[in-house]
Protein backbone atom coordinates (compact mmCIF):
# COMPACT_ATOMS: atom_id res chain seq x y z
CA UNK A 1 0.00 0.00 0.00
CA UNK A 2 1.51 3.31 -1.17
CA UNK A 3 0.31 6.84 -0.39
CA UNK A 4 0.92 9.67 -2.90
CA UNK A 5 0.02 13.32 -3.34
CA UNK A 6 -0.43 13.48 -7.12
CA UNK A 7 -2.16 10.99 -9.36
CA UNK A 8 -2.39 10.25 -13.08
CA UNK A 9 -6.02 9.10 -12.86
CA UNK A 10 -8.99 10.89 -11.26
CA UNK A 11 -11.10 9.13 -8.63
CA UNK A 12 -14.15 9.17 -10.93
CA UNK A 13 -12.31 7.73 -13.96
CA UNK A 14 -11.50 4.22 -15.19
CA UNK A 15 -8.61 3.26 -17.45
CA UNK A 16 -7.75 0.38 -19.77
CA UNK A 17 -4.08 0.89 -18.88
CA UNK A 18 -2.49 0.87 -15.43
CA UNK A 19 -1.52 4.33 -14.20
CA UNK A 20 -0.72 3.65 -10.54
CA UNK A 21 0.63 0.76 -8.50
CA UNK A 22 -2.18 -1.43 -7.25
CA UNK A 23 -3.34 -0.54 -3.73
CA UNK A 24 -1.97 2.99 -3.98
CA UNK A 25 -3.99 5.20 -1.63
CA UNK A 26 -5.74 8.44 -2.62
CA UNK A 27 -7.42 10.66 -0.01
CA UNK A 28 -9.59 13.46 -1.33
CA UNK A 29 -8.75 16.90 0.03
CA UNK A 30 -12.38 18.00 0.15
CA UNK A 31 -13.28 17.57 3.82
CA UNK A 32 -15.30 14.38 3.26
CA UNK A 33 -12.71 11.91 4.52
CA UNK A 34 -13.13 9.77 1.41
CA UNK A 35 -10.22 7.42 0.75
CA UNK A 36 -9.68 5.23 -2.33
CA UNK A 37 -7.36 2.36 -3.25
CA UNK A 38 -6.21 1.79 -6.84
CA UNK A 39 -7.75 -1.43 -8.11
CA UNK A 40 -8.20 -3.71 -11.12
CA UNK A 41 -11.61 -5.13 -11.99
CA UNK A 42 -11.87 -8.86 -12.60
CA UNK A 43 -13.52 -10.70 -15.49
CA UNK A 44 -16.97 -9.11 -15.02
CA UNK A 45 -18.18 -5.52 -14.99
CA UNK A 46 -18.58 -3.84 -11.61
CA UNK A 47 -21.63 -1.77 -10.71
CA UNK A 48 -21.45 1.57 -8.94
CA UNK A 49 -22.32 1.35 -5.25
CA UNK A 50 -21.88 -2.41 -4.81
CA UNK A 51 -19.34 -3.85 -2.37
CA UNK A 52 -16.41 -5.66 -4.00
CA UNK A 53 -14.20 -8.40 -2.60
CA UNK A 54 -10.73 -9.77 -3.20
CA UNK A 55 -10.30 -12.28 -6.01
CA UNK A 56 -10.90 -15.92 -5.14
CA UNK A 57 -7.47 -17.34 -4.31
CA UNK A 58 -5.93 -19.97 -6.58
CA UNK A 59 -4.55 -23.24 -5.18
CA UNK A 60 -1.72 -23.18 -7.74
CA UNK A 61 0.53 -21.27 -5.34
CA UNK A 62 -0.33 -22.54 -1.89
CA UNK A 63 1.96 -24.61 0.38
CA UNK A 64 4.45 -25.12 -2.45
CA UNK A 65 7.57 -26.93 -1.26
CA UNK A 66 10.84 -25.86 -2.84
CA UNK A 67 12.47 -28.68 -4.79
CA UNK A 68 15.93 -30.11 -4.16
CA UNK A 69 17.40 -27.54 -6.59
CA UNK A 70 15.42 -24.53 -5.41
CA UNK A 71 16.71 -22.24 -2.65
CA UNK A 72 17.36 -18.56 -2.01
CA UNK A 73 20.14 -16.85 -0.07
CA UNK A 74 19.92 -13.83 2.21
CA UNK A 75 19.90 -10.72 0.04
CA UNK A 76 18.52 -12.44 -3.08
CA UNK A 77 15.71 -10.54 -4.79
CA UNK A 78 14.27 -13.55 -6.59
CA UNK A 79 13.61 -17.23 -6.06
CA UNK A 80 12.84 -20.13 -8.35
CA UNK A 81 9.83 -22.26 -7.49
CA UNK A 82 7.38 -24.73 -8.99
CA UNK A 83 3.68 -23.85 -8.90
CA UNK A 84 0.96 -26.39 -8.25
CA UNK A 85 -0.46 -25.65 -11.71
CA UNK A 86 0.01 -23.34 -14.67
CA UNK A 87 0.13 -19.63 -13.80
CA UNK A 88 -0.14 -16.80 -16.32
CA UNK A 89 2.52 -14.11 -16.56
CA UNK A 90 2.34 -11.34 -13.93
CA UNK A 91 -0.59 -13.04 -12.18
CA UNK A 92 0.94 -12.26 -8.77
CA UNK A 93 2.55 -8.92 -9.74
CA UNK A 94 2.35 -6.45 -6.83
CA UNK A 95 1.09 -9.30 -4.65
CA UNK A 96 2.58 -11.21 -1.75
CA UNK A 97 4.85 -14.20 -1.24
CA UNK A 98 5.32 -15.63 2.23
CA UNK A 99 7.10 -18.59 3.75
CA UNK A 100 4.37 -20.63 5.39
CA UNK A 101 6.46 -23.48 6.81
CA UNK A 102 9.98 -24.55 7.80
CA UNK A 103 13.10 -22.40 7.36
CA UNK A 104 12.18 -18.74 6.86
CA UNK A 105 8.58 -19.20 7.96
CA UNK A 106 6.67 -16.10 8.95
CA UNK A 107 8.47 -13.76 6.53
CA UNK A 108 6.50 -12.04 3.75
CA UNK A 109 7.83 -10.43 0.56
CA UNK A 110 6.27 -8.26 -2.14
CA UNK A 111 6.20 -9.76 -5.63
CA UNK A 112 7.68 -7.62 -8.39
CA UNK A 113 6.81 -9.86 -11.37
CA UNK A 114 7.16 -13.32 -12.89
CA UNK A 115 6.73 -15.06 -16.28
CA UNK A 116 4.10 -17.63 -17.15
CA UNK A 117 4.84 -21.23 -16.28
CA UNK A 118 4.55 -24.12 -13.87
CA UNK A 119 7.98 -25.63 -13.18
CA UNK A 120 11.09 -23.66 -12.19
CA UNK A 121 9.47 -20.23 -12.48
CA UNK A 122 11.62 -17.28 -11.46
CA UNK A 123 9.69 -14.95 -9.15
CA UNK A 124 11.24 -11.49 -8.80
CA UNK A 125 10.72 -9.78 -5.45
CA UNK A 126 10.58 -6.15 -4.35
CA UNK A 127 12.20 -7.06 -1.03
CA UNK A 128 15.47 -8.96 -0.44
CA UNK A 129 15.30 -12.35 1.22
CA UNK A 130 15.86 -11.93 4.97
CA UNK A 131 16.17 -15.59 6.00
CA UNK A 132 17.72 -18.05 3.55
CA UNK A 133 15.23 -20.52 2.07
CA UNK A 134 16.31 -24.15 2.12
CA UNK A 135 15.80 -26.52 -0.80
CA UNK A 136 13.42 -29.42 -0.08
CA UNK A 137 12.45 -27.82 3.23
CA UNK A 138 10.98 -24.32 2.96
CA UNK A 139 7.38 -23.95 1.78
CA UNK A 140 6.03 -20.79 0.16
CA UNK A 141 2.61 -19.42 -0.79
CA UNK A 142 1.58 -16.51 -3.01
CA UNK A 143 -1.50 -14.32 -3.17
CA UNK A 144 -2.52 -11.60 -5.58
CA UNK A 145 -2.57 -7.99 -4.54
CA UNK A 146 -5.76 -7.45 -2.56
CA UNK A 147 -6.96 -4.90 -5.14
CA UNK A 148 -6.20 -7.14 -8.15
CA UNK A 149 -9.08 -8.62 -10.19
CA UNK A 150 -11.70 -7.66 -7.64
CA UNK A 151 -15.27 -8.94 -8.04
CA UNK A 152 -18.69 -8.19 -6.55
CA UNK A 153 -18.74 -9.47 -2.96
CA UNK A 154 -20.45 -12.82 -2.50
CA UNK A 155 -23.11 -12.80 0.23
CA UNK A 156 -22.89 -15.02 3.32
CA UNK A 157 -20.32 -17.52 2.01
CA UNK A 158 -16.90 -15.92 2.25
CA UNK A 159 -14.85 -16.43 -0.93
CA UNK A 160 -12.79 -13.29 -0.36
CA UNK A 161 -12.52 -10.23 1.89
CA UNK A 162 -14.57 -7.04 1.37
CA UNK A 163 -12.23 -4.59 -0.34
CA UNK A 164 -14.16 -1.45 -1.34
CA UNK A 165 -17.05 0.12 -3.27
CA UNK A 166 -16.65 1.47 -6.84
CA UNK A 167 -17.78 5.11 -7.11
CA UNK A 168 -18.49 4.58 -10.84
CA UNK A 169 -19.48 1.66 -13.10
CA UNK A 170 -16.30 -0.21 -14.06
CA UNK A 171 -15.63 -2.24 -17.20
CA UNK A 172 -14.16 -5.71 -16.68
CA UNK A 173 -10.36 -5.62 -16.81
CA UNK A 174 -10.17 -1.85 -16.24
CA UNK A 175 -8.32 0.03 -13.52
CA UNK A 176 -10.26 2.25 -11.12
CA UNK A 177 -10.30 3.77 -7.64
CA UNK A 178 -12.09 1.53 -5.12
CA UNK A 179 -13.49 3.56 -2.21
CA UNK A 180 -12.43 2.17 1.17
CA UNK A 181 -13.31 4.96 3.64
CA UNK A 182 -15.83 7.73 4.03
CA UNK A 183 -19.43 8.34 2.94
CA UNK A 184 -20.80 6.72 -0.21
CA UNK A 185 -24.08 5.29 -1.50
CA UNK A 186 -24.25 1.49 -1.24
CA UNK A 187 -26.92 -0.98 -2.34
CA UNK A 188 -29.04 -1.99 0.66
CA UNK A 189 -30.62 -5.37 1.42
CA UNK A 190 -33.20 -5.49 4.19
CA UNK A 191 -33.70 -2.81 6.84
CA UNK A 192 -30.52 -1.14 8.01
CA UNK A 193 -30.44 0.97 11.16
CA UNK A 194 -28.98 4.45 11.56
CA UNK A 195 -25.57 4.29 13.26
CA UNK A 196 -25.38 0.48 13.17
CA UNK A 197 -22.78 -1.65 11.45
CA UNK A 198 -23.43 -3.32 8.10
CA UNK A 199 -21.92 -6.27 6.24
CA UNK A 200 -22.53 -8.24 3.04
CA UNK A 201 -24.99 -10.86 4.23
CA UNK A 202 -28.00 -11.65 2.05
CA UNK A 203 -27.46 -10.15 -1.41
CA UNK A 204 -24.24 -10.05 -3.44
CA UNK A 205 -22.69 -6.58 -3.28
CA UNK A 206 -25.32 -5.19 -0.91
CA UNK A 207 -24.95 -4.15 2.71
CA UNK A 208 -27.31 -5.58 5.33
CA UNK A 209 -27.65 -5.25 9.12
CA UNK A 210 -24.81 -7.01 10.94
CA UNK A 211 -25.95 -9.30 13.73
CA UNK A 212 -24.03 -8.94 16.99
CA UNK A 213 -22.79 -12.54 16.74
CA UNK A 214 -22.01 -12.45 13.03
CA UNK A 215 -18.52 -13.50 11.94
CA UNK A 216 -18.91 -11.59 8.68
CA UNK A 217 -16.74 -8.55 8.14
CA UNK A 218 -18.14 -5.11 8.95
CA UNK A 219 -17.73 -2.73 6.01
CA UNK A 220 -19.06 0.45 7.62
CA UNK A 221 -21.85 2.18 9.54
CA UNK A 222 -25.14 3.70 8.41
CA UNK A 223 -25.26 7.48 7.97
CA UNK A 224 -28.71 7.61 6.38
CA UNK A 225 -31.25 4.85 5.89
CA UNK A 226 -32.94 4.07 2.59
CA UNK A 227 -35.20 1.16 1.80
CA UNK A 228 -34.57 -2.42 0.74
CA UNK A 229 -33.05 -2.58 -2.81
CA UNK A 230 -32.33 1.17 -2.63
CA UNK A 231 -28.99 2.85 -1.88
CA UNK A 232 -28.28 4.00 1.69
CA UNK A 233 -25.48 6.37 2.66
CA UNK A 234 -22.77 4.33 4.38
CA UNK A 235 -19.67 5.58 6.16
CA UNK A 236 -17.26 3.02 4.75
CA UNK A 237 -14.52 1.56 6.93
CA UNK A 238 -13.05 -1.35 4.98
CA UNK A 239 -10.78 -3.33 7.35
CA UNK A 240 -7.10 -2.85 6.64
CA UNK A 241 -7.39 0.78 5.50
Amino acid sequence: MTTKNTFAQKWYQQSATQKEELDTIMELNDGTGRVFAYALAGATDLAVGKVTQTAVATDNAHNEALSSTQSAAIGDTSLTMTFGGAVTASFFKDGYLWVNDATGEGHMYRVKDHPAGTADVKVDLKDPIRVALVASTSEVSLLQNRQALVVIAVAATLTGCPIGVPPIPVTAGYYFWNQVKGPTAVLTAGTVVLGNSVCVLTTDGAVAPKATDSVLCTVGTVLRVNGNTEYSLINLAIPGY
